[in-house]
């Protein structure tokens, strides 16, 4: 399966406590698309938010965000991991 990384810019409202919320229902709705979100980063001053996961397409990633929480990201690659 491949791995994606995703950017939101300019979340408003973001917090750490409200990111993970949105990443719990991220993981309660995953397995509905044959999703795995694995990781989450973000810079809570500038609104950034960065998610991997694991997903057998760019929709199925994007599809997962906008049931569980709305916050479609704004970007969305294909990644592979570096040695």
């Amino acid at each position: 399966m491949a791995r994606y990384m995703d950017v939101h810019r300019k979340v408003e409202g973001l917090t750490a406590a409200a990111l993970a919320d949105a990443h719990r229902k991220d993981l309660e709705v995953q397995g509905k698309y044959d999703v795995k979100y694995l990781r989450y980063w973000f810079n809570e001053g500038d609104g950034t938010v960065f998610c991997l996961c694991e997903a057998p397409s760019q929709e199925a990633a994007t599809a997962v965000h906008r049931e569980a929480h709305g916050l479609v990201a704004d970007d969305i690659v294909e990644v592979r991991e570096g040695s």
